[in-house]
């Protein structure tokens, strides 16, 4: 077991990212009950993974994470997920002495950068750097699951008769937020 501490922000200036190759990620939950691990299923370039997460603590949580055959997450991704899928291409950014994660989403969120970095402790002093933004570790809006939520959501409101005006969920956060 793994214990995964991360801290997210928001993405003030996406030019950090001029000149960078990304890695594309197609990830979706497969299920999520309140108080209890979610589980994730990842493409991330050539390699695929199962990973349950623990609820989260603070800044950290347990994360389990597996290595799946590609043609085996395609298989949940397409068939067991009920459209809770986010994709995105993420980019690895050196601050000294950390590694910043960061996420350009696609799709029903696009505009949306993200950045995370893992720490080895919840004390682990942080220097930020000036392209960073707002801090939304807390802020659950922003999490992979809601987003994915929010994108089934939107789907399924695409798939069905509109019945109403639609616009942002109700807390959900406006985007662009970043580009």
């Amino acid at each position: 077991m793994a214990r995964e501490i991360e801290r997210r922000f928001l993405v003030r200036d996406v030019r950090i990212l001029d000149g960078r190759q990304g890695e594309r990620i197609v990830q979706g939950y497969l299920a999520k009950e309140p108080g209890s691990m979610s589980t994730r299923v990842r493409i991330r370039g050539e390699r695929a993974y199962l990973t349950l997460k623990s609820p989260k603590v603070g800044y950290g949580r347990d994360e389990f994470e597996y290595a799946i055959p590609v043609t085996d997450a395609q298989a949940m991704l397409a068939s067991h997920c009920a459209r809770r899928i986010v994709r995105k291409t993420r980019y690895l950014v050196d601050h000294a002495p950390h590694v910043f994660e960061v996420d350009v989403f696609e799709g029903h969120h696009a505009g949306l950068v993200v950045a995370e970095v893992e720490l080895p402790h919840e004390h682990t002093p942080l220097k930020l750097p000036a392209w960073l933004g707002r801090e939304i570790t807390h802020d659950g809006r922003y999490g992979n699951f809601t987003l994915a939520l929010e994108s089934a959501r939107r789907e399924g409101k695409a798939a069905a008769p509109a019945t109403h005006a639609g616009g942002p969920s109700v807390g959900f956060p406006e985007i662009p937020h970043s580009m």
